[in-house]
């Protein structure tokens, strides 16, 4: 008998993945639950977004996003400045605290250019449009999931790489087993040297019809240490 039940348990028992969901069908519940009308492909918005961390003077970011028009413009405010950033169908303007002539250095020393803003771009309508962007081109969701504790808290997790063209880091998404609602993600630049990042997420707020976690906090993967928190504190449809 005790060979029987070791026999169930190795079979069934101490598996990590989740045998009755695959990668593909998990993301779609997720979709389900975030943007159930797909709403995110016609998003027209703004967000205020304020970030704190240790030793650094607040930021306040002011995006606005019309992904149909294919515009995108950024307002960051931090300590005397004010840096605008907007990209209108592949053309760019940029400009410090109103004016659009700005010295080389000047840009130099405070990150402003172009390729930014199409970075900013990137990362923002990215980590916004989670879940949804995870069905982007070149994007490779693997077919397993993984059930895995994380805090005291069981998640269905998500595994996804990215074509060489795209991108090189692995993420994982962590989705409440019930609601599918997204509360995790974290990604590693190389997985056996326990880099990159988690971020939690929290306070879902609807936007568009759209739900979006109004609080993120970031940590190193490596001894959990704290880095900083984006706030969304206000956001509203166009």
């Amino acid at each position: 008998m005790k060979y029987f039940l070791l026999s169930v348990l190795l079979c069934c028992g101490v598996s990590n993945y989740a045998q009755d969901i695959t990668g593909p069908e998990l993301l779609e519940r997720a979709i389900a639950f975030h943007d159930p009308n797909d709403n995110w492909s016609t998003f027209k918005g703004k967000m205020l977004i304020e970030m704190e961390s240790p030793k650094r003077s607040l930021r306040s970011t002011l995006i606005e996003m019309k992904l149909p028009n294919n515009y995108f413009k950024t307002t960051v405010k931090k300590d005397n400045y004010t840096i605008e950033s907007e990209l209108d169908k592949g053309d760019c303007t940029l400009k410090l605290n109103g004016s659009t002539s700005i010295f080389p250095r000047i840009k130099d020393s405070l990150n402003i250019s172009c390729d930014r803003a199409k970075m900013m771009k990137n990362y923002y309508t990215y980590l916004y449009g989670l879940p949804m962007k995870l069905k982007d081109p070149g994007t490779i969701i693997d077919d397993k999931v993984i059930k895995k504790t994380f805090k005291g808290k069981e998640y269905l997790v998500l595994k996804a790489t990215y074509e060489k063209e795209v991108g090189n880091d692995t993420w994982y998404f962590y989705f409440d087993p019930k609601t599918y609602v997204m509360e995790i993600y974290q990604f590693f630049h190389d997985e056996s040297k326990n880099d990159g990042e988690y971020i939690l997420l929290s306070e879902m707020i609807t936007v568009n019809g759209i739900k979006i976690p109004k609080v993120r906090a970031w940590y190193y993967n490596e001894g959990d240490k704290y880095l900083a928190t984006d706030n969304l504190r206000k956001a509203n449809s166009l």
